[in-house]
């Protein structure tokens, strides 16, 4: 083997290309497929088609519920990783044992802590004697505090503090590194890609519209970022799916503002629901950094998002857009009133996608490998 080469294996239970964890590993991987790393992917299910340079190494033990699926996939993963003597494992799934883990999920003890606020006494009660929650916190613990683990990725800074505040972990064992964003695909619309998006979605041209991107409506915000356009006269285009999705059509109903929201569904190619907006609205409840809070800003949308997104700190108020609490639907009103029309005034989302554009693939890249390296040593 090439001195110089390193056998990098990348740990994720379930790959899907809509994912977020996965946009990262995918725009990572393509990046790094340039260095000189022999690259290997750790799985239970893969969806699409991998690079044909990358080995694949399924693991996928037979499963009997939620908590025997993550039990047996997390053995089968590390026994995988030790029979073939990586140089490098970086999981993205919470096994102690691996040498890096990327926290893009974030704290699931601060999530739970977060989802208590919106939740019911009982939910509250059933989530806290649950045994998928009670397996997940301790896996959690125990692989922050695993001896084989030497750096923590987080992809904000708010993570890196959720994650010293829960478990004591060092402030040196953390790198704080930024997703990739494309911004030679996510560009800001044309005249014509914004009429032809709004023809699409039934929407009028000189309205006002905001977009939502996010499946997991309760956890990225929904129902906060209803009640916010509801009082006005702005639009809302929802991309993403939820189980629940008949209850926020009718709380859209019941505040009167159904007929200016468009529910879209899941999209593999969300450009032109960008293309067809003036902002994005993502109040979550939770969320380490969500790669479409980047994708929107590359388009030149100002966007509203809460303190507990990671997105927040790309953010200052009345620049790149907007940051309030998730559940300040006060707040989010009036800064739904203050994003302005693109056509009108683009300043605003010039300098959102300003602040994206060092974000490249490249600089993911450069960034990674030097960790590699330096794990190395």
């Amino acid at each position: 083997m090439d001195v110089k080469s390193i056998r990098l294996a990348i740990v994720r239970q379930k790959y899907r290309p809509d994912g977020g964890a996965e946009r990262f590993i995918s725009r990572a991987l393509e990046a790094l497929d340039d260095q000189n790393i022999d690259l290997n992917i750790i799985t239970r299910q893969w969806e699409g088609k991998p690079n044909t340079k990358w080995k694949i190494h399924f693991c996928n033990p037979a499963k009997y519920g939620r908590v025997s699926r993550e039990k047996g996939f997390a053995t089968a993963a590390r026994q995988c990783w030790e029979q073939e003597h990586f140089d490098i494992v970086q999981s993205h799934e919470r096994i102690p044992g691996c040498d890096i883990f990327r926290a893009g999920d974030g704290a699931h003890r601060v999530w739970l802590e977060q989802r208590a606020r919106v939740i019911s006494p009982l939910q509250r009660m059933l989530t806290q004697i649950s045994p998928y929650h009670r397996y997940v916190l301790q896996a959690e613990e125990a692989m922050f505090h695993s001896p084989e683990l030497k750096k923590i990725i987080c992809n904000s800074e708010m993570v890196k503090h959720d994650i010293m505040r829960c478990y004591g972990v060092d402030e040196s064992r953390f790198e704080v590194i930024y997703n990739a964003i494309d911004s030679q695909k996510f560009v800001p619309a044309t005249d014509e890609q914004r009429r032809t998006s709004r023809d699409t979605l039934s929407l009028p041209q000189q309205a006002n519209v905001l977009i939502y991107v996010g499946s997991g409506f309760e956890r990225k915000g929904l129902k906060p970022a209803i009640e916010a356009i509801a009082s006005g006269d702005r639009y809302l285009i929802v991309v993403g799916q939820d189980k629940d999705q008949k209850k926020y059509e009718s709380l859209a109903r019941q505040l009167g503002c159904f007929e200016r929201i468009r529910f879209a569904g899941v999209q593999n190619n969300v450009l032109p629901y960008y293309h067809a907006a003036d902002g994005m609205i993502l109040p979550t409840l939770y969320d380490p950094f969500p790669n479409v809070i980047l994708e929107a800003m590359a388009c030149g949308l100002p966007v509203i998002t809460s303190q507990t997104c990671g997105g927040a700190e790309f953010i200052t108020n009345g620049r790149e857009g907007f940051v309030c609490d998730a559940l300040d639907v006060a707040s989010l009103s009036e800064y739904v009133s203050n994003i302005p029309s693109r056509q009108e005034n683009d300043e605003m989302g010039n300098a959102a996608r300003n602040r994206i554009l060092p974000y490249t693939p490249k600089n993911l890249s450069q960034q990674l490998v030097a960790l590699y390296h330096s794990l190395l040593v």
